[in-house]
């Protein structure tokens, strides 16, 4: 694994070339609340007719990564077949007191953090076994943060193909183009995912970028 790691970190392009796979497995990756599982249930609708999960305004709610395979996307006479996972949201510090505010009993909140500290372990051990990554951000914050520059970089290391996805068009505050002038080295597809606004750009990207 050491040296398979190594020889796709320095030769991507080539190591993608000789060593195309039937199906690429993606993760959708992103801090909380950014609309991810969102995302994951509006790919799996248009093309399984399934979804991935439930989501909810409560930070965290995807606390351990889910798997949905064989997803085939098409798109102008180009396909490809996805396993995609749906991770847990990324943050550099999980607090209990951060599901107090939503309501939750202490012994809840405290139980909720500690899995949620786990998924981001687990989201972090998954970059290991994947193909390429959609990068989800939420278009209506600032997307220069600790978490987004965290996993850009670790992504960038791993040499996998990247797609940023800024989520949220649909909203008035909305700038996909301050995710774009965060990190401009990465395409960038404004999306709604909630709405289906702008969906077949992306799934255009996807094909091109990971077919």
């Amino acid at each position: 694994m050491g040296l398979i790691f190594r020889i796709r970190k320095k030769f991507g392009f080539l190591f993608k070339w000789f060593f195309k796979k039937d199906r690429m497995k993606i993760g959708i990756y992103g801090p909380p609340n950014a609309g991810k599982t969102t995302l994951a249930n509006r790919i799996l609708r248009d093309w399984t007719g399934d979804v991935m999960g439930s989501v909810s305004n409560v930070p965290h709610e995807t606390r351990r990564a889910r798997l949905r395979e064989g997803v085939r996307i098409e798109v102008d006479g180009k396909s490809v077949t996805l396993d995609i996972v749906d991770t847990p949201g990324l943050a550099t510090k999980i607090d209990f007191h951060e599901f107090l505010k939503y309501g939750l009993p202490e012994e809840e909140a405290k139980r909720r953090a500690k899995e949620a500290t786990e998924g981001v372990i687990e989201a972090i051990k998954w970059l290991d076994d994947l193909d390429g990554v959609l990068l989800v951000m939420d278009s209506t914050e600032d997307p220069f943060t600790q978490v987004n520059v965290t996993i850009v970089g670790n992504i960038e290391a791993r040499g996998l193909p990247l797609l940023i996805v800024a989520n949220k068009i649909d909203l008035p505050n909305a700038s996909p183009a301050r995710i774009k002038a965060a990190f401009p080295q990465h395409p960038v597809v404004p999306i709604s995912a909630l709405k289906g606004l702008n969906i077949d750009s992306l799934y255009k990207a996807i094909a091109e970028r990971f077919g």
